[in-house]
């Protein structure tokens, strides 16, 4: 059996009876972009970048609720007119979990997803994992990564030296570090299974935590590697870690975008182009 909890517009997807937990998605989309000005609006394939994305996230079965944050009217009307729905956040945000926090304070809900604005490809299945490991209880909060080793197959480069490919060191499903160096060093050249894993920047919060961490000052080692996310185990708390089989491709650049738009005529049918 399931239920469905009533969004302000049309987008409406289904929980499970068994699961009394409210779980909302929240995309923050951003016009102004140095590499892709504009990218939520593009659409080359019928449908807005940022309707893809509330697309597939309406798709995960523990999704109640897809909401679009965003400070841009361009955007907000977009949205609009696919039948999504959207909250305008203030225009100075320091970052997308801040504007995220501002949508989560004004919605009772008991975990926030934060799904990126420029994967239009990513997994329900795997948003599915990410809610659940948030909705257990054990941890305020939850992200994913996957093997550098299946990182290809999901049609991105990604290379352990990289420093923008963040890494993630895991053990009994908890993260306990993060890091744009290689980590763990392996003096032997050994494999263990806590590593390396790329970190996948999708992120759950039980929404009292995600209020909290908006209140927290930067953190010393969030400066040195530039990632947020390290804020948090520096304040003692604990991040669960999904592994998933592949990552989804984000949209960055222009030409992110027209090897998207490919990928989608090949795959749907009479597709726009």
């Amino acid at each position: 059996m399931s239920r469905r909890i009533a969004p302000r517009s049309g987008m409406w997807v289904a929980a499970t009876l068994e699961d009394p937990l409210v779980c909302i998605a929240v995309i923050p989309a951003r016009y102004a972009s140095t590499r892709f000005p504009g990218k939520p609006l593009a659409k080359e394939t019928g449908k807005f970048l940022v309707q893809h994305v509330c697309e597939r996230v309406a798709r995960a079965e523990r999704i109640d609720r897809v909401i679009v944050a965003t400070d841009d009217e361009r955007i907000a009307s977009a949205v609009k007119s696919f039948g999504g729905e959207c909250v305008m956040t203030r225009a100075d945000h320091p970052s997308g979990t801040d504007r995220v926090a501002e949508v989560a304070r004004t919605i009772p809900c008991d975990v926030v997803v934060n799904v990126q604005g420029d994967e239009p490809e990513i997994e329900p299945g795997a948003i599915d994992l990410l809610a659940s490991l948030a909705c257990d209880g054990s941890n305020p909060m939850a992200t994913l990564a996957c093997p550098f080793a299946a990182a290809g197959r999901g049609g991105i480069v990604a290379e352990v030296d990289d420093p923008n490919c963040v890494k993630v060191v895991v053990a009994d499903g908890r993260a306990l570090y993060f890091s744009r160096s290689p980590i763990p060093y392996r003096r032997d050249g050994s494999v263990i299974e806590a590593g390396p894993y790329l970190h996948l920047g999708v992120y759950a919060y039980r929404r009292e935590f995600l209020l909290e961490l908006a209140t927290l000052k930067p953190t010393p080692l969030e400066r040195v590697e530039g990632l947020e996310q390290l804020r948090v185990l520096e304040h003692g708390r604990a991040i669960a870690v999904g592994v998933v089989e592949r990552a989804a491709v984000g949209i960055d650049t222009p030409a992110d975008y027209s090897a998207f738009v490919e990928r989608f005529k090949s795959s749907v049918p009479n597709a726009v182009g």
